[in-house]
């Protein structure tokens, strides 16, 4: 490299010129012309237009008709993303504590660390509210750029080279199998994408002595954007950051080496500290959520996982390796490239083989996991993997083209790979022929790069025929770009037509980013088709989720009483379309929210963690809710249409959110049935329950005529039809779903209920599934509730205060789940935690006080606090450190100028 653009790479690396003084800061021209900005820049580019083709010729949206709503996407991150949006914006009731949107009140710092807190997501305020859908496309869009750029930064970091190579690797990296097939629908990841090169960055810096306070400040922003995805990132940098201590020339003797991971492992722990303060709060709040089934991991078929490297593969079951056929033959080609130092190509081939057999040995799986195997995708690391492999490929091309014997070793594994993986049930139609089209390409390319070189002066070849001299070379500059590597040839072309000879190497490249570019696109393709095929999806938001946040704007009296959505295509209603619902979709999902809404009825996704809305007029005066918005759609749901729906709005006298228990207890039906649950949360005994008889698949009983019958079966999956009814559905289907009670019709005027079932499988009912609940009875217990409930409610971000009538004992009773966190009082006592009545947040009364405060604070977050405070104190040492050291260097410096005249 010329010693202009030396200077350049040093302004945009940080380094400082000779002498330690700062570099000059250079024309833009020249910056922009520096290998560590071109290259992030056109892998970020490149990486951007190859994500939006992939998604226009899947057809979907924003380029298309369909949907890209898949399982979580639509119904977890789009709803956060617009709820987030809203809180950003002020538009919410809640604030960073608590959400009142969901699950009847819900801890939301959590929330925010695990699925809102990367600086990406701050984008979403830029649209307008009906473009959330565009909104949460560009923010996924722009990870992958970043994470693209930010690979090519490294990999010029880690070893000079051709910046259009590094570019092309970094596309691979950001537009892996693992993006397309886990990151993209799930967004939240892809900060774990952004991450590793990032933390590996911090390495080199940690290795070289440079940057102790940019170094924990990137740990800290990685680990705050997803924490779970971090601490992947982190172990992968740390492999990293051991091979470049064991093989890198610059690091020598084992004092150096030392003195490298010990500066690594201050960043990484001040890093961390800085982000204590919301790691701390989602760790204890993942501690206290509803605990997921055990899983027992069990590793992927080989032939599976070699099918992963190819293109056009989908499946959470297996890794997605895929990097791009281009890419993982160079990666295989490091091996058996000679111009590589033996340590180096020692180091990085056991790194990445290693790395790929820790997927498939359990103990090794639970610490890429943090020591608990996770529910639902089981290789979730895989991109520490692929950013492994890339880096390979790097080592063996950034000297220039391998050696042809490297170049048929690697050839030769690849084949051996493809055929074998044939086998394999993930193989695509769409694979071989996207493979082979790019192996021809990336032979092409080859063989031009090649011809270029031959025809390239003596002195522009490449000295590099033996592993010493190319160490010696590349220590003897860290920053300067070395020529192309490829073996002398015996004759050059004739000086006449060089100049034709020197436009091979662009053709060259042009190859490789055609045959690494279509592999994208044709895998980004097939993943999202096969996926939308195979996987739950949500329709995009719609003329349906309008017209409910309509209505629910127009009827929201919070906290008067709540005003629930009902049931919007995706779920997580509330944080959609507005107002208050136990609809509510995280992986935060608090144990005791579960449970509570379970005993009392309602149903749930996710194995507990998507509690859904319940349509009960009893649960309805239990939580306050006075308005509920019922929709019907017009036509079918379909992935390239947008809903429609007609909507209805029904209010009805219920109790205040916060209520009055007397001191003796009522007497009400016992058991653990959900009738009985709810009549003891009530206290009131509103049902009558009747002894069910079966005959086969009919039930038969008697009930009051005029009551309504209610059928609650949480394990049952079929239908339930009463006599002269039409057929109601349940969805049971434990232990990922739990029907909700549901009505069946009213009792007619015989007091006959006769049920004719239709299940689908084993038929599994409660002791109790008959209720029949006699509305008059729960009339007088809501006026009862009302009279003696408070006259007054105020709330605000994470607080209630409610006025009592004077005189009340007994117990007051906040209609919100008694989740760790609440902190409540009578009067002007202090705050204390919470007492929990029937599950609900509860304060004692002893007639004394008119006033009940009830507060919530996360837990850990003063724990948090105080481990970030004790983090920013050993920064700020850092620096000061940091600080005094350069100025002892600039007087002992300046001591030792020959212009310094002593005495």
């Amino acid at each position: 490299m010329a010693p202009a653009a030396e200077t350049v790479l040093d302004e945009v690396d940080g380094e400082e010129g000779a002498g330690g003084a700062p570099a000059g800061p250079g024309s833009p021209g020249r910056v922009l012309r520096s290998p560590a900005v071109a290259g992030p820049l056109a892998a970020a580019l490149l990486t951007g237009v190859l994500l939006c083709l992939a998604t226009r010729f899947s057809r979907s949206y924003p380029f298309g008709p369909v949907t890209r709503n898949i399982v979580d996407l639509g119904q977890q991150y789009l709803p956060f993303h617009a709820y987030w949006r809203s809180f950003l914006l002020g538009e919410t009731h809640g604030d960073a504590f608590l959400n009142w949107n969901s699950g009847f009140g819900s801890p939301f710092l959590g929330d925010i660390g695990t699925y809102l807190s990367s600086p990406f997501d701050l984008l979403v305020v830029l649209f307008p509210a009906d473009r959330i859908e565009l909104a949460l496309y560009v923010v996924t869009a722009v990870k992958i750029t970043a994470a693209g750029a930010a690979a090519a930064l490294l990999l010029l970091r880690l070893r000079p080279g051709p910046w259009p190579v590094a570019a092309v690797l970094g596309t691979a990296y950001a537009l892996s199998g693992w993006t397309f097939n886990v990151g993209a629908p799930v967004p939240m990841w892809l900060d774990g994408l952004v991450a590793f090169p990032l933390l590996c960055l911090v390495g080199e810096w940690a290795r070289a002595g440079r940057r102790p306070v940019l170094g924990p400040l990137v740990v800290a922003l990685a680990w705050t954007a997803n924490f779970y995805t971090a601490y992947m990132a982190t172990v992968g940098a740390a492999v990293v950051l051991v091979v470049r201590l064991l093989t890198a020339e610059e690091t020598t003797g084992a004092r150096r080496r030392l003195a490298g991971a010990l500066r690594a492992a201050r960043s990484v722990l001040i890093g961390i500290g800085l982000a204590a303060p919301l790691v701390v709060v989602v760790f204890l709040a993942t501690r206290a959520a509803d605990p997921t089934p055990v899983t027992t991991f069990a590793p992927a078929a080989w032939t599976d996982v070699l099918a992963r490297f190819l293109p056009a593969t989908a499946s959470l079951a297996s890794p997605a390796l895929f990097i791009g056929t281009p890419a993982l033959a160079l990666a295989l080609t490091l091996p058996f490239n000679r111009a590589v130092a033996l340590r180096v190509r020692a180091g990085w081939s056991a790194a990445i083989v290693l790395v790929t057999l820790s997927l498939q040995w359990e103990p090794t799986h639970l610490l890429w996991h943090a020591g608990a195997s996770p529910n639902g995708i089981p290789y979730r690391q895989t991109f520490v993997l692929c950013g492994l492999s890339i880096v390979g490929a790097w080592f063996s091309a950034a000297r220039g083209v391998p050696r042809p014997a490297a170049l048929l070793a690697g050839g030769a594994l690849l084949g051996t790979l493809a055929w074998t993986a044939g086998s394999s049930a993930d193989i695509d139609s769409w694979t071989y022929p996207a493979f082979g089209v790019a192996a021809v390409l990336a032979l092409a390319a080859v063989l031009l790069a090649l011809l270029g070189d031959r025809g390239s002066p003596p002195d522009e070849r490449a000295g590099t025929a033996s592993d010493a001299s190319a160490d010696r070379v590349h220590a003897r500059s860290a920053t300067r770009e070395l020529p192309t590597g490829a073996p002398p040839a015996a004759r050059a072309w004739p000086t006449a037509i060089r100049p034709v000879a020197r436009v091979l190497p662009v053709l060259a490249v042009v190859l490789l980013v055609a045959a690494q570019a279509g592999e994208a696109v044709v895998t980004g393709k097939r993943i999202e088709e096969q996926q939308r095929a195979e996987v739950a999806w949500s329709p995009r938001i719609g003329p349906w989720h309008e017209a409910v946040a309509e209505e629910t704007a127009r009827a929201d009296s919070w906290p008067r009483y709540r005003t629930d959505p009902g049931e919007v295509p995706g779920g997580n209603d509330a944080l959609l379309v507005g107002g208050q619902s136990p609809e509510y979709y995280s992986s935060l999902t608090a144990e005791v929210t579960s449970r509570t809404l379970d005993g009392l009825g309602f149903g749930h996704y996710a194995k507990g963690r998507h509690p859904v809305t319940l349509d009960n007029p009893v649960t309805d005066a239990l939580f306050s809710i006075g308005t509920r918005i019922r929709s019907h759609p017009t036509g079918p749901v379909r992935q390239d249409a947008l809903p429609r729906a007609t909507v209805s709005v029904t209010t009805t006298p219920v109790p205040p959110l916060v209520t009055v228990r007397p001191p003796n207890r009522p007497a009400t039906h016992p058991g653990d049935s959900a009738f009985a649950r709810q009549e003891r949360l009530l206290g009131a005994e509103v049902y009558e329950l009747p002894a069910a008889s079966r005959a086969g698949r009919t039930l038969v009983a008697r009930c009051p005529a005029g009551s309504q019958v209610w059928f609650w079966a949480p394990e049952y999956r079929g239908g339930a039809t009463l006599a002269g009814e039409r057929t109601v559905d349940f969805e049971g289907k434990p232990p990922a779903v739990r029907a909700p009670l549901r009505a069946l019709g009213t009792v007619p005027g015989s007091g006959e209920v006769r049920i004719e079932l239709s299940p689908e499988g084993r038929t599994r009912l409660p002791r109790q599934p008959l209720g029949c609940l006699v509305r008059d009875r729960l009339d007088s217990a809501v006026r009862q509730l009302t009279a003696t409930g408070a006259t007054e409610v105020r709330a605000t971000g994470h607080t209630v205060t409610a006025v009592l009538p004077p005189g009340s004992t007994g117990t007051a009773v906040l209609a919100v789940p008694r989740v760790s966190g609440w902190r409540c009082a009578a009067g002007d006592a202090e705050l204390r935690p919470a007492r929990a009545h029937q599950g609900l947040v509860a304060v004692p009364l002893d007639g004394r006080a008119n006033t009940v405060t009830c507060s919530f604070r996360p837990p850990g977050l003063k724990l948090g606090g105080a481990v970030g405070l004790a983090a920013l104190l050993a920064l700020i040492a850092t620096a000061a450190f940091r600080g005094r050291r350069q100025e002892f260097t600039r007087s002992a410096r300046a001591d030792r100028s020959p212009g310094k005249v002593e005495g």
